[in-house]
């Protein structure tokens, strides 16, 4: 399993979370919300350091990154983050 994130994407969290190089971003299931790999549940975002990373990717200095924990969520799908124009903010597609 593995993380690819745009550029566009990658902006746009180190505009909206305020990211320098060296932070983290964090991807982790929540309970609630509209996924297409877990009824139930959604991805969730925070700023902050691994403790256990399952997968990380680093991009422009900043780490993006599962905790093993969460690995589960994903169902062996790779985690693309790509950019909407329209909506102007990351959305999330799951490839296997």
């Amino acid at each position: 399993m593995k993380i690819f994130i745009n550029e566009q994407a990658a902006n746009w969290y180190k505009n909206e979370l305020g990211l320098s190089t060296g932070d983290h971003v964090r991807f982790f299931a929540r309970y609630g919300g509209h996924s297409t790999v877990q009824q139930g549940f959604s991805l969730g975002i925070s700023n902050e350091e691994p403790l256990d990373a399952g997968t990380t990717t680093t991009q422009d200095g900043i780490t993006y990154y599962i905790e093993q924990k969460d690995m589960w969520y994903f169902d062996n799908h790779n985690l693309y983050v790509e950019f909407n124009e329209k909506a102007q903010e990351p959305v999330f597609i799951y490839e296997k």
